[in-house]
């Protein structure tokens, strides 16, 4: 099954058996810069021949779910898919993340951070060849309710590793090893249930 249909599914899931829970659905462009430290100049270069940044354009599609609810901080999971593209070259990102909410601060804002890691497939810029290979790194945003069921992402901020598709892993050398990436994302999220947990049953005298 490929990774943009598994997320949708999980989602449709998490909504479905979730109907107290506390559910964000957000899909959100995103800028993401991946650079590396050493250039690749062969046939499966993801970056371009002797290029070692770029800048990637694209979409975030995913969901989080709070698994405690409260006042004060909240912890739950996000599982999401990231789709970027530029000069031909594309890398598609399954993730799985950690994801703990702070109580609002001014201006109503809810800051949140996540520690992700999953599954990057990426296809180079002169190959149509497809690498699989791990990412992993860090998420913080802030957003700001508009109503019960609406928040503006105001931004989310990224910082992670991954090994994209690069000539060192069919046997050429230099080693090209991993690449790092900053991403920027805004726009909305659609949230779902009872903010702060089920509602208690109302008592009757």
């Amino acid at each position: 099954m490929r990774l943009r249909y598994v997320l949708p599914a999980l989602a449709l899931a998490v909504v479905t058996m979730s109907a107290e829970a506390q559910v964000g659905l957000y899909l959100n462009p995103v800028v993401t810069r991946i650079s590396n430290s050493t250039p690749d100049n062969g046939a499966f270069s993801f970056l371009g021949n002797g290029v070692t940044s770029r800048t990637f354009g694209g979409l975030d599609f995913g969901g989080y779910y709070d698994v405690t609810h409260g006042p004060g901080l909240k912890f739950g999971i996000d599982v999401r898919d990231t789709l970027v593209h530029a000069n031909n070259a594309s890398l598609n990102t399954f993730s799985l993340a950690g994801r703990v909410e702070a109580a609002p601060i001014a201006y109503r804002l809810r800051p949140y951070a996540e520690v992700y890691a999953g599954a990057a497939r990426s296809k180079a810029q002169l190959s149509a060849v497809h690498a699989t290979r791990g990412a992993f790194g860090v998420l913080a945003g802030l957003d700001l309710p508009l109503n019960r069921h609406v928040d503006f992402r105001v931004v989310e901020l990224g910082f992670g590793s991954v090994t994209t598709n690069n000539s060192s892993l069919y046997g050429s050398p230099p080693p090209i090893g991993a690449s790092t990436q900053f991403s920027v994302s805004s726009g909305l999220v659609f949230r779902f249930g009872v903010p702060g947990g089920p509602k208690k049953p109302k008592q009757t005298y």
